[in-house]
């Protein structure tokens, strides 16, 4: 699909990926939506970005979420690509998982993807087909220490995409996942427990270098116009699979 006049929601748009994304999909030609919690952030980065709109939504929320699909088709009339970026980390030993934070977790980073792909779905069948990419993480495709949490809910997240695929291929709706590496964003701050994360790995600890949310934008980009059902931050990676 080519994004140049295609009306595209992008969630966690305030920082990171999501604003990379923002950002590369309109200068592409796209009507972005711009979605997280941070009304502020959301309406500086719209001035910035040509026909974009900023909806402030909570992705734990259902009726935040089913409410940013609702605006954006009151908007722009139409929804062609739903970018489900939003989401938190969790940093902790397997015996130390607080089980309410993880149910937290699991909250935004499954429950919130899976309530805009039902809103979402519907549209784009009347519509006559569309494309959903959910972001995931490499870490679920890996066996780290203290990444169990974050790694099985974006397990959960990958499995529902890929499910989903199948279910809607009749539909022309594509639903596609996208498995970013180690990127700088703000990512290690806004995890949870995250007192001994260190995003950006040090040198010789056999980690590559991390990337820059914009190689992850270009990709989630490829992934748009290919409609590969997965979508990998670097090739080398495939082989984690």
């Amino acid at each position: 699909m080519e994004v140049r006049d295609k009306i595209v929601i992008v969630t966690g748009a305030s920082s990171g990926i999501g604003m990379a994304t923002a950002r590369l999909l309109t200068s592409k030609g796209a009507k972005v939506a711009l979605v997280a919690r941070s009304k502020e952030k959301l309406e500086d980065l719209s001035k910035e970005l040509a026909r974009s709109v900023a909806i402030a939504a909570d992705m734990t929320k259902e009726q935040d979420v089913r409410g940013m699909v609702e605006k954006t088709v009151n908007h722009y009339g139409r929804l062609d690509i739903l970018i489900n970026n939003a989401g938190r980390g969790y940093d902790a030993p397997l015996e130390q998982i607080d089980t309410d934070k993880y149910r937290e977790l699991f909250e935004l980073d499954v429950v919130g993807p899976l309530v805009a792909m039902q809103a979402a779905i519907p549209i784009m069948r009347r519509q006559g087909g569309g494309l959903i990419i959910n972001v995931s993480s490499g870490t679920s495709l890996m066996y780290l220490p203290n990444m169990s949490a974050y790694s099985s809910v974006k397990r959960a997240l990958n499995a529902i995409t890929l499910t989903a695929r199948e279910e809607l291929a009749s539909d022309n709706i594509k639903v596609s996942v996208v498995y970013p590496y180690i990127t700088l964003t703000d990512f290690d701050r806004n995890m949870v427990d995250a007192a001994d994360f260190v995003e950006t790995p040090a040198e010789g600890s056999g980690f590559r270098p991390p990337d820059a949310p914009e190689h992850v934008a270009e990709r989630i980009l490829e992934g748009i116009r290919s409609g590969e059902p997965e979508i990998f931050a670097h090739d080398w990676m495939k082989k984690l699979h």
